[in-house]
């Protein structure tokens, strides 16, 4: 059965072809949506680039391809006041209408009709952010086909975005003046602060800014600025308290010139290579700790020759975030190589390795702290390094020589370690050192005969006050802990101590008076005077600076204690107050113990007759190392010899027929038996021959001085004159002897040739002549 189809009645005829007209309506409008949309500035579009500091504070700002610049902010971090003045003043309606308000538009419609000119806009925010995204051909024109576009642009982005999306925009895109765009910008450009903190007065002249920028800019215009500011807070009268607002009312219009933020800007530029498409880069870098650093850099600059930069690296040992960061020593001044970044160059460490050398030497158990080392002039297989000051100390502890900074020492003790091997350990604490393309580690190494750079050095160095651990220096805050062990928590704990006090011995004779108590530091000077460094490590902070010429131009008289080491000081003189240090204990397997010289050993251990001297050591898992193998003779550092008892000198039984005694002795390197004290020396040296057994005295080839009698006093001449001696050598010896002269090398000799030397000063001398054999003479004498 079948019915017959009822004809549509026309209303419903009506209401189906209203649906797919509108149906048909809302696709054009999607398409159109599609096809144009709106402006809006995505992931590939040029971007402005913010770095700053962990609080927020602008370190520099990197303009986009228009040379704008642009702080990237959120709503949560502008200030609600100048959030509530800018909607109360510009779109009351924003948070209900679509983009468009039709109560304005007509408005504006019924007085452009009256004036025959357009007197009101009539534009929401979000016809602003269509403006603003879109700007008309013609900048500044008002006409009916550009609003149009606006109001078409406004409904799709009301479309697409949410209300705070929409804001967002506007508050970081809005025009406020010259090159500065958003409430950020304009925030820190002209007020000096961030746009969190904006006082009611602050916020309602930011508010309209965007409205005439140039005619309103605080910083040219003062007087336009207040009375544009004022008509704002005539609008919040409601919304803000009579009190306020009175307080806005009588606050003077105030801005600072305008200026590029320029804090750590050669880590910025570092970190723009990174950026990947973000607009803003977060740092670790305290802002008032930057500024401090580069005003103390500038300052010391402008007593340096030209071209003489400073670089400076502030870290804290907690997290390894680096809180300063100075690259040369005055970003604006070319003529210094201002955009040489020498954190990161490879230069000549000098002396800065020594500590890591003794803290594996004693990881390695070669060393304690007071392990005797011989600073005199030696050759290790062709090398003969000297030092500094090119004087000598004779007999000294390890201890001594990290605080005193003596290379021959550092260099007997890589000697035993194996260049190779130190290497190789510091690379696996992460410490990489540079060498030229086919070279190998040499004992030259200790001495600075390899590249580092400033933030490997530092990097490395906060191990002293992290139990031994170095680490990846951390330039953001989401940059990962990388930490490596570079000491043992005993060792790195005694290096730190013998570098801030001298370690036991050091503070029983307060040698480490002239240390900033609480700081652990190092100098290092290269060759030439090309690098002076210096580093220290406090409880807060690792701290490195490095002076020098960055094309590698000797600074004659510039090394690390007299360049670096002073601003050093004055860094942590205005970082870290209360360094302390001094409540530090040490780890289970850093203990003192007395030991005694010449074997190195423990003093309840040792024989009262081999103890010639008792010192207090710092000693790592017990162990007590006895002092290094003679180079030169070889053999026990006991001996025995036969003595005469009756005369108490030395004999043997082929020369001597009476009765003989044996006597051991402890022996002391050969090398430092011209430099023992008085008191030490009948304990320490041979006794003399019988006169029955010379014959053994001359095959032992001694030296002797020629020219000058122990004990002699020499007079200047009536007219004042320095008087000059000339002294030969006499022994069985062959090839160059080295004069020395109240311990400062005078340098290598022919044997069989005179040595001639003016004595300018009065007073007593001691003049030294040793052999590579370890054979010597010395004789004493004063001038009056």
């Amino acid at each position: 059965m079948t019915f017959p189809r009822r004809p549509l009645s026309r209303r419903r005829k009506l209401a189906l072809v209203s649906a797919l007209a509108l149906a048909f309506f809302l696709a054009f409008l999607f398409v159109l949506d599609r096809l144009f949309p709106p402006p809006v500035p995505g992931r590939d579009s040029p971007k402005a680039l913010l770095v700053v500091a962990r609080d927020g504070t602008p370190l520099r700002a990197f303009p986009d391809q228009a040379h704008i610049w642009r702080h990237r902010v959120t709503l949560d971090e502008v200030s609600p006041r100048y959030l509530e003045a800018l909607v109360r003043y510009e779109d009351k309606a924003f948070y209900w209408h679509p983009g468009v308000n039709p109560l304005s538009l007509s408005r504006a419609a019924w007085q452009w009709m009256r004036q025959g000119k357009i007197v009101s806009g009539g534009s929401t925010l979000t016809m602003q952010v269509a403006r603003i995204l879109e700007p008309p051909a013609q900048p500044g024109a008002r006409n009916l086909g550009s609003k149009v576009k606006q109001i078409l642009r406004a409904l799709q982005l009301e479309w697409r975005y949410s209300k705070a999306e929409i804001l967002t925009l506007y508050i970081n895109y809005a025009p406020m003046g010259g090159v500065l765009e958003g409430v950020e910008a304009a925030s820190r450009a002209y007020l000096g602060k961030p746009s969190r903190r904006l006082s009611h007065a602050e916020a309602a002249l930011l508010a309209v800014l965007p409205q005439a920028p140039s005619r309103y800019r605080p910083d040219r215009h003062p007087e336009r600025a207040r009375q544009a500011r004022d008509k704002v807070l005539a609008r919040m009268v409601g919304a803000w308290s009579e009190e306020e607002i009175a307080d806005a009312l009588s606050e003077p219009p105030y801005s600072q010139t305008l200026k590029e933020p320029l804090l750590a800007p050669l880590l910025a530029e570092r970190l723009k290579k990174q950026a990947a498409g973000r607009i803003r880069i977060d740092t670790t870098i305290d802002a008032e700790a930057q500024q401090t650093v580069e005003l103390l850099l500038a300052d010391r600059a402008n007593g340096l020759p030209p071209r003489v930069s400073i670089a400076a690296l502030v870290v804290d040992n907690a997290s390894l975030e680096v809180r300063a960061y100075a690259g040369s020593a005055d970003f604006n001044d070319g003529q210094r190589f201002s955009h040489v970044d020498m954190v990161r160059a490879s230069r000549s460490p000098g002396s800065t390795l020594k500590p890591f050398l003794y803290g594996l030497a004693f990881d390695e158990g070669l060393i304690h702290s007071e392990s005797l080392l011989a600073d005199v002039p030696q050759s290790f297989s062709g090398y003969q390094p000297g030092n500094f000051q090119q004087s000598f100390h004779g007999p000294v502890s390890v201890s001594e020589a990290l605080t005193k900074s003596l290379n021959v020492p550092a260099v007997e003790v890589l000697e035993r370690l194996d260049p190779a091997r130190f290497v190789a350990l510091l690379r696996r604490g992460g410490l990489k050192l540079d060498f030229p393309r086919g070279a190998e580690p040499n004992l030259s190494v200790i001495l600075g005969g390899a590249g580092a750079s400033l933030e490997h050095l530092v990097g490395a160095y906060t191990a002293l006050a992290r139990q031994g651990l170095a680490g990846e220096l951390r330039f953001t805050p989401d940059a990962p802990l990388q930490e490596r062990r570079m000491l043992s928590p005993g060792a790195a704990f005694i290096i730190r101590d013998i570098l801030e006090s001298g370690g036991p011995m050091g503070r029983a004779l307060e040698s480490g008076a002239g240390q900033k108590r609480g700081i652990a530091w190092k100098t290092g000077t290269s060759f030439g005077f090309r690098d002076a460094w210096s580093i220290g490590v406090s409880d807060h902070y690792t701290v490195g600076v490095w002076v020098g010429r960055p094309d590698g131009t000797p600074n004659p008289g510039f090394f690390g204690a007299n360049v670096a080491a002073p601003l050093l000081v004055d860094i942590f003189d205005a970082l870290d107050a209360t360094p302390g240090g001094s409540q530090r204990q040490p780890p289970p397997e850093a203990k003192q113990e007395r030991i005694c010289w010449p074997l190195g050993l423990r003093q309840d251990g040792t024989a009262a007759e081999h103890c010639h001297q008792s010192r207090l050591a710092w000693t790592l898992n017990g162990a007590t190392p006895p002092t290094f193998p003679d180079r030169l003779r070889g053999g026990e550092a006991r001996y025995l010899l036969q003595i005469d008892p009756a005369s108490g000198r030395r004999a043997l039984s082929d020369c001597f027929k009476g009765k003989l005694e044996n006597r051991e002795i402890a022996r002391w390197p050969a090398v430092l038996e011209p430099w023992l004290a008085p008191d030490i020396r009948p304990k320490a040296l041979s006794p003399a021959w019988l006169p029955a057994c010379a014959e053994h005295a001359t095959a032992e080839g001694r030296l002797r001085i020629i020219g000058i009698s122990n004990g002699a006093t020499l007079h200047r001449s009536a007219a004042g004159n320095a008087p000059l001696i000339r002294l030969e050598t006499r022994g069985k010896t062959d090839g160059e002897v080295i004069w020395l002269v109240n311990g400062k090398n005078m340098g290598r000799h022919p044997v069989r040739a005179s040595f001639a030397y003016r004595l300018e000063q009065p007073g007593g001398y001691d003049i030294t002549v040793m052999d590579e054999q370890g054979h010597y003479d010395r004789v004493s004498f004063s001038v009056r």
